[in-house]
């Protein structure tokens, strides 16, 4: 068996994002993603991880010897070690220290790594940090370090020295369990996956026409006749119990993943109308639904007695979920709705958003939402694409814009998620057994190519709609709508539908990683040659933690992957 030595590498080009200014034969960087914000290849041999090799964390606070914790436990697979994690004031061997005493400049999520000969040194302001620098510090080591089985290889991490720090504060990804339902465990998986990126928030669409994901006592038909479907399926039970969704909640906090569940409306509820009668205009459950089809719902909005049935079925529903998430924000959906009156969907938002903001939460919203009055200090998110920018300045401003224009004067903030860049359901080109293409074919380069400040801007980059700083970050959506090979017709069998892990992995990479580089990486790094390199040389990795991704033509694989 081949012996793997320290990690992969690519050479620093003079010039190039954290590369030194001299052609020093020393200067070979590890390929790292998302790009640190400064990076800097040291001379002489890194640090080899040994079975007796110290885990030091010099502090007494419980969340940081909870992260030194999680390094041994992710180490623990691939190496055969066990490694001890300790508390100390001061170094007294090689070991791999965690110092929580980092300058106020790394904020929350910054951190300094320093890998030499005789030791790794991760330094940041709290836990929080130190998490993520061990993320970047995994991918110092050889790729067979993500092996779930032990693996024969020398663990030396790759000299560097590193300073990093986010750019975005809101680095999210979402999973469309509603339509698609996710177990416990597959969410888990995800998280894990999203959290070796620097992600730190997990969009939950709890809810839409083909399925109601999560218990509510006060309304215990909402998952009885609710959860009863998904799309293609009828006859089941697919929900998260409250214990459930409280365990994916904690498991997302224990990797400084923030959740934020969404309960759509006032359209994508059928199967909230397949439960509850009196959101009904005639006060009668609809049959629940299992097919495909968007814009087929809404609640009755038509009247003050049905604006109050709805206002009291949300403040109920709010009111239950605020209580299970500790995360300041609910996502209240607000896009896709049949055509109606302007006043009910006026309606719906005064609802909605009032529920959420009584139980002491912040909304978050499509940006369709912006229609309506909303909360200042909301956030927006804006899927809007390239065919919205093409009329900015125009006299025929599309809808997007518009609504846009209206989100901004509302003094919202927006999370950026253009469906032509990040929506991770769009297929990769006319090959990709899943997914749609509405929005065009997202091959890797395009969902990297693209950056938040520009999105709402004209072609050339020019006036943009939402000022860079009402920018509250990224996400990449999962949409699964189309979960199951042969995804441009209807499908004839559950036999075309691959179990939700499979279509993740396919779909989420290797974009997701694209979109977490343009949420966390200094726009002055951003360069597609060099991340395709980089990004490359995360293949054997996915190899050999058991990814199974999709290896576009557009990146460089090394050895055919």
């Amino acid at each position: 068996m081949t012996v793997l030595t320290g990690a992969l590498a690519y050479a620093g080009m003079p010039g190039a994002a954290g590369a030194p200014n001299t052609r020093s034969t020393a200067a070979v960087l590890p390929p790292v993603v998302p790009q640190p914000e400064s990076e800097r290849a040291l001379k002489g041999p890194g640090f080899t991880i040994g079975a007796e090799t110290p885990i030091i964390v010099k502090s007494s606070d419980p969340d940081s010897r909870e992260v030194g914790r999680y390094l041994g436990r992710l180490l623990r697979p691939a190496t055969g070690y066990d490694l001890k994690v300790e508390a100390g004031r001061r170094d007294h061997r090689p070991a791999i220290t965690l110092d929580r005493g980092g300058p106020k400049s790394l904020g929350e999520e910054g951190y300094t790594l320093t890998s030499r000969a005789e030791g790794v040194r991760l330094t940041a302001r709290g836990a929080e940090g130190l998490f993520r620098g061990i993320q970047t510090l995994r991918q110092l080591l050889p790729a067979a370090v993500e092996s779930p089985t032990v693996q024969r290889a020398r663990w030396t991490v790759a000299p560097v020295h590193i300073t990093d720090k986010p750019r975005y504060g809101y680095r999210s990804t979402m999973l469309d369990v509603a339509r698609r339902f996710y177990p416990v465990a597959d969410v888990k998986r995800y998280i894990d996956q999203a959290a070796a990126y620097k992600m730190n928030t997990l969009h939950l669409h709890l809810t839409d026409d083909q399925g109601w994901r999560i218990a509510i006592d006060a309304l215990p038909n909402l998952t009885k006749a609710g959860a009863s479907t998904q799309s293609g399926f009828t006859g089941g039970s697919w929900f998260y119990t409250k214990a459930q969704y409280q365990e994916i909640v904690a498991y997302a906090k224990s990797r400084f993943i923030t959740v934020v569940p969404e309960i759509d409306g006032p359209g994508h509820t059928s199967a909230a109308q397949a439960s509850v009668p009196d959101i009904n205009c005639d006060d009668k459950t609809i049959p629940p639904y299992s097919g495909f089809d968007v814009k087929i719902s809404v609640v009755c909005l038509r009247d003050p007695q049905h604006i109050a049935n709805v206002s009291k079925f949300l403040t109920t529903v709010m009111t239950e979920v605020a209580a299970l998430t500790p995360g300041p924000y609910i996502h209240v959906g607000g896009d896709e709705v049949p055509a109606r009156p302007a006043e009910e969907y006026k309606a719906y938002v005064q609802a909605a958003t009032s529920a959420v903001q009584a139980q002491g939460k912040k909304v978050i919203g499509w940006h369709d939402l912006s229609a309506g009055t909303i909360p200042a200090g909301s956030l927006m998110q804006y899927w809007g694409d390239e065919d919205a920018r093409e009329t900015i300045g125009t006299a025929e401003e599309h809808k997007d814009i518009l609504l846009a224009r209206k989100g901004v004067a509302q003094n919202a903030s927006f999370i950026m998620s253009p469906a032509d860049r990040s929506y991770l359901d769009m297929k990769y080109d006319s090959s990709t057994p899943y997914g749609l293409r509405w929005a065009g074919y997202v091959p890797v380069k395009n969902a990297y190519d693209w950056d938040p400040t520009t999105v709402t801007a004209k072609p050339d980059g020019t006036s943009p709609v939402v000022p860079a700083n009402q920018i509250a970050g990224v996400e990449a959506a999962l949409w699964a709508d189309r979960a199951y090979t042969g995804s441009n017709e209807l499908p004839t069998s559950t036999s075309q539908f691959v179990e939700p892990s499979v279509y993740t992995d396919f779909m989420a990479f290797p974009r997701l990683p694209a979109v977490a580089e343009i949420g966390w990486s200094p726009k002055s790094t951003h360069d597609w040659t060099r991340f395709s390199s980089r990004l490359a040389a995360q293949g054997p990795r996915w190899k050999a933690a058991g990814i199974g991704f999709y290896a576009a033509p557009d990146v460089p694989w090394a050895n055919g992957s």
